[in-house]
């Protein structure tokens, strides 16, 4: 197994991508805590993955309470060996109707909140650890109303960056996983209903040269893969999951025929 007797730490890991992540964690060998705001969806994790999860209700954006969810983490397992920033929130800024809060609460939820949730398990990382924060392709689509989300997103690629260079010296990586669109329950603000969000999904497909959303487990092999030793030269690095939307787009079926 890949994280046998490794520690990881998940923000947002009751739901979506960081669920998923943890599940594979689990199963490779690692013990997980996972922080999130809503207590039933902590509570089904729990009861889906048991005894090796540690669930810590916490909000990313509150620093106070990363900070002593993080010392919870550690004092349970002693030390860390993973830490996957990866809470986040999607919102449309469009020019001209969004309000200063509206906007400020993307930056601090996706930007600020990744920044102190590092910060704050720094000194519990032991070293050789493995940090991973969660990106997006909107840090370099363009795509129309979301400012704000883009420039959280881009601003996490260029801090992951800076940290790298700042942990080197203990030996610590600092890579970035850079998401496309994913079959997450982010998506069910904007579609709510089985008709809706399949209409969405393959109105969204029609721009991917693989024709499809990934699968959060998708994303989850990805982050696993810069969780494990088998990327312990990988460092200041991105690797993207998004089925060639941004390598690739010519390829999009859109633009087939």
């Amino acid at each position: 197994m890949r994280l046998a007797n490794k520690a990881a730490l998940i923000t947002g890991g009751n739901s979506g991508i960081g669920l998923a992540t943890a599940r594979l964690f689990i199963a490779e060998g690692a013990r997980v805590a996972i922080t999130g705001r809503n207590p039933e969806t902590l509570e089904a994790a729990k009861a889906e993955l048991g005894g090796k999860l540690l669930t810590i209700q916490a909000d990313v954006t509150d620093i106070a309470a990363t900070e002593r969810a993080v010392a919870q983490a550690a004092g349970e397992f002693g030390t860390l060996d993973i830490l996957f920033a990866n809470a986040g929130i999607g919102a449309t800024t469009p020019v001209g109707s969004t309000a200063l809060e509206q906007f400020e609460q993307v930056i601090r939820t996706n930007l600020t909140a990744v920044f102190f949730t590092v910060q704050a398990a720094a000194g519990h990382l032991a070293r050789g650890a493995s940090v991973i924060l969660n990106g997006s392709v909107h840090q370099s689509l363009g795509a129309p109303g979301y400012s704000a989300y883009a420039a959280s997103k881009a601003g996490v690629r260029a801090m992951a960056r800076v940290m790298a260079s700042e942990l080197s010296p203990r030996g610590i990586r600092v890579n970035t996983i850079v998401p496309g669109a994913t079959r997450t329950p982010i998506w069910d603000r904007i579609a709510p209903g089985a008709e809706a969000r399949a209409a969405l999904e393959a109105r969204i497909a029609t721009r991917i040269p693989l024709a499809r959303l990934a699968e959060a487990e998708e994303v989850a092999k990805a982050v696993l893969f810069l969780a494990s030793d088998d990327a312990s030269h990988v460092h200041g690095a991105e690797i993207v999951v998004d089925g060639g939307l941004t390598g690739a787009p010519s390829g999009a079926p859109v633009l087939a025929g």
